[in-house]
């Protein structure tokens, strides 16, 4: 599917919330059969990536069901958990994770400027109206060296392996989704990749956002990445300081 077919502006918005609240009460346990078990494997990696421990408070950005906010806690960093949709972080709740957590869109965060040390996002940067704004919108929470890590899916560049995984992530992955959960959904899931900007132009964003050392790491032959950054010096309102 090319991202002309797919939803965009606040049809996007309404869809991705409606279907994310629908495919909430089996999305864990899809999501580790689909991953093999890798998806926190991956989020692991991420935290090791950016250092995250005591001391540091996180936010974690379209949280879901709480996966990353639980990792966060056990390595003792304090955590709260931002989803656009409600019916996730309700069944985070059946989970027994009692981590704070806010329903609400990455778009407009509801916290102050510089005031969080990390912000992490797990498979959510493709769901986002406005990746630009959601980036801005991060930069402007987190303090000067603090820390960002954002986890998404990719497309191997091999051609074998590119073609192997396109059977399992477009074929297999919505067969599977549709006849456990929600067919619609789990065929947008692998449609969604088209939203994803190519790899350098992702680097290139979450630099012009404000973000110093940024890197990427290419995940499972290339299936999935991780890309992490230092948040830079905030810039002064009016271009300068008197």
């Amino acid at each position: 599917m090319s991202l002309g077919d797919l939803p965009t502006g606040e049809d996007k918005r309404v869809r991705v919330q409606d279907m994310f609240d629908r495919i909430a009460p089996k999305y864990d346990a899809l999501n580790r059969v689909m991953s093999v078990g890798m998806d926190q494997r991956w989020r692991r990696r991420a935290l090791d990536k950016i250092g995250v421990g005591e001391g540091d408070l996180v936010v974690d950005l379209a949280c879901g069901t709480g996966d990353f906010c639980e990792l966060v806690e056990e390595r003792g960093a304090e955590v709260v958990g931002v989803d656009f949709a409600l019916q996730m972080l309700k069944q985070g709740r059946t989970r027994g994770l009692d981590f704070r957590s806010v329903q609400g869109d990455g778009e407009w965060l509801p916290f102050r400027t510089a005031s969080v040390d990390v912000v992490t996002c797990g498979f959510a940067l493709r769901n986002f109206v406005s990746l630009k704004g959601v980036l801005a919108e991060i930069a402007r929470i987190v303090r000067p060296g603090g820390r960002v890590a954002l986890i998404d899916v990719d497309r191997p560049a091999w051609g074998p392996i590119r073609a192997a995984h396109s059977l399992y992530f477009d074929r297999i992955v919505p067969l599977v989704g549709g006849l456990v959960s929600d067919k619609k959904a789990y065929a947008y899931l692998p449609q969604s990749t088209a939203y994803l900007p190519p790899p350098e132009e992702l680097k290139e964003m979450l630099a012009a956002a404000g973000f110093l050392e940024v890197e990427r790491e290419s995940l499972f032959l290339g299936s999935a990445q991780i890309l992490t950054g230092v948040r830079g010096p905030l810039t002064p309102v009016g271009g300068g300081v008197e």
